[in-house]
């Protein structure tokens, strides 16, 4: 079975046409600096990987001034205007046409890139992918997923993570069938098994929403396990998980926020006496193997499924590596697999024979 990275390292030996991304350099906290880097340490490994630096195109040309770097595969598009974190996303998408990350998605739509990849305003990709790119036939929803390093090895597919505050039962069964396809295509899971995170493991426990979601995802979606709680998702029971994006947004901080606090915890302990400092010295190197697990920036971006196009949102805080994993672990493979496609197929073959999958009876 094969990993995202091993996916790529296969799809790169089958190099067919180039694979264009539009990536949004001025997106996120270390940008351009560290957007640009990424970039670049992505295009250098995939010799098929054409990239569109979007961005105020001096400022950009002063960041690569002097580096080495595939320049017949990496150009520069001028976009002057940049959606900041705090503005309201669908209003920032309308009225700054021009912003890096507004022109990285209309690439897209105007068949100029095949990807678009941004570490900004999650609310604003979110808007532009709506706006923009439209919604994939049979979507309600798109929704934001994320994968979770587990500890029993691998990555647990959750979502959403944000796209939706609230989310009907059909909508989260089209969550269950997106989350399906990434992980079999995406994360090598041949038969994924799917959860709906809930607080009880019964199949009467939860709110309306989901009792009526288990019923649905029970009787129409092959490798569905049924509910699992959020102690149990890390255990790596199910490949998919799926929630509304409040729960599942408030699922992703805690387990952040829990994990650097953790880590934050032992480099205290480690460094209080010489006693600490001989137990972190035998123990760096399995400390260290756990750290990158368990480490966002491995994974580097989480798709927003259910749009007409790939689009993926690197964690704010991403620094080049992190860039880097969102432009080939995710954009790249995303387009090389036409995941999409995929999506489609498997909404289409889950079909009832009268009415559509969104409900319609």
């Amino acid at each position: 079975m094969l990993s995202g990275g091993a996916c790529c390292s296969k799809l790169w030996r089958e190099v067919s046409s180039l694979v264009r991304i539009a990536l949004d350099a001025m997106g996120g906290d270390h940008a351009p600096g560290e957007v640009i880097q990424g970039g670049l340490l992505a295009v250098m490994e995939m010799t098929d990987l054409h990239l569109l630096l979007v961005g105020p195109q001096e400022r950009l040309k002063t960041y690569l001034a002097g580096v080495e770097y595939p320049q017949e595969r990496v150009e520069i598009v001028d976009a002057s205007e940049v959606i900041t974190d705090d503005e309201a996303p669908a209003l920032a998408v309308r009225r700054k046409r021009n912003a890096s990350l507004t022109t990285a998605v209309r690439l897209i739509k105007e068949g100029v890139a095949d990807a678009a990849v941004s570490a900004g305003n999650t609310g604003a990709l979110m808007a532009a992918g709506l706006l923009v790119l439209g919604r994939m036939p049979d979507i309600e929803r798109p929704a934001l997923s994320a994968c979770l390093s587990v500890f029993s090895g691998g990555s647990t597919v959750l979502l959403d993570v944000g796209a939706n505050m609230d989310a009907s039962a059909e909508h989260l069964l089209q969550y269950a069938v997106m989350g399906t396809v990434y992980a079999r295509e995406i994360l090598g899971k041949r038969e994924p098994k799917v959860a709906l995170l809930n607080v009880g493991t019964e199949e009467g426990k939860g709110n309306e929403q989901v009792k009526e979601a288990y019923g649905l995802l029970k009787g129409r979606l092959p490798g569905f396990v049924g509910n699992v709680e959020a102690r149990d998702v890390f255990g790596g029971v199910a490949d998919v998980v799926v929630c509304d994006g409040f729960v599942g947004n408030i699922l992703l901080k805690t387990a952040e926020g829990l994990s650097a606090g953790i880590f934050g915890s032992l480099r205290e302990a480690f460094a209080a006496d010489l006693r600490g400092r001989v137990g972190a010295t035998l123990l760096l190197p399995q400390l260290q193997k756990l750290k990158k697990r368990m480490d966002y920036s491995e994974h580097g971006g989480a798709p927003l499924l259910g749009v007409d196009g790939v689009c993926i949102k690197s964690h704010g805080s991403s620094k080049a590596q992190a860039i880097r994993n969102a432009v080939v672990r995710q954009a790249y493979c995303a387009v090389k697999l036409n995941i999409n496609e995929q999506i489609r197929k498997q909404l289409l073959a889950l079909q009832p024979t009268s009415g559509r999958m969104t409900g319609e009876r």
